[in-house]
């Protein structure tokens, strides 16, 4: 249960990743659906994190800038999933300035039954992010602590990587994602105790 174990699941694929990646670039097709398969999911969380129900319409402009640009890409799994959270990162702010909102939390939905109980451990929070629930929660956030979550538990990409992402120091990126996790624990626990219906949360910033 180390810190580092978070992207532990996604680190498991990186291999695999690496390979397909490698393959894509030569023109196999097949592989760079396979490269697909495996960064989407994480891909869409985070972009969910940010732009919510616009997620999928984000992530498509992000993947037609992936294949443009494969050729220009250097590096192995780990760091193709850096490489594709930095282009959907862009894409997400693009589309939020041409909105004009920040991410922020919806109203709670009352789904919060399915949730850890009032002892949440910071485990099962990181095991509730799956959650479109837990999402909503996440874009409450501060923004650095939301993206430094989505960054390590979502997408999987390690300290540094998350720190590149984001043109930060791996510390402050840590000490984020410590927070944000803090905080949405806290949240979750403290929601499955209120019986008395939805709550906005992150009123103070």
């Amino acid at each position: 249960m180390g810190q580092g174990g978070e992207p532990r699941r996604v680190q498991a694929y990186d291999g695999e990743l690496g390979a397909a990646v490698a393959r894509a670039q030569e023109g196999d097709e097949a592989a760079f659906a396979v490269a697909y398969r495996l960064v989407q999911p994480g891909l869409l969380g985070y972009l969910r994190g940010l732009v919510g129900a616009d997620a999928e319409d984000v992530a498509s402009d992000a993947w037609l800038e992936i294949a443009r640009d494969l050729g220009r890409f250097k590096g192995d799994g780990a760091g193709f999933r850096g490489w594709t959270a930095t282009i959907a990162r862009h894409r997400a702010l693009d589309h939020l300035r041409r909105q004009r909102v920040r991410p922020r939390s919806a109203a709670l939905e009352q789904d919060m039954l399915d949730l850890p109980g009032p002892h949440s451990t910071h485990d099962q929070a990181l095991e509730s992010l799956s959650t479109e629930y837990a999402l909503e929660l996440v874009r409450g956030l501060p923004r650095d602590q939301a993206e430094a979550v989505l960054l390590r538990v979502v997408v999987g990409l390690d300290g540094p990587a998350a720190a590149r992402v984001l043109g930060k120091r791996p510390g402050a990126v840590r000490t984020a994602a410590y927070r944000g996790l803090k905080r949405l624990a806290h949240q979750l626990g403290a929601e499955r105790v209120t019986d008395d219906g939805p709550r906005t949360l992150g009123e103070s910033t």
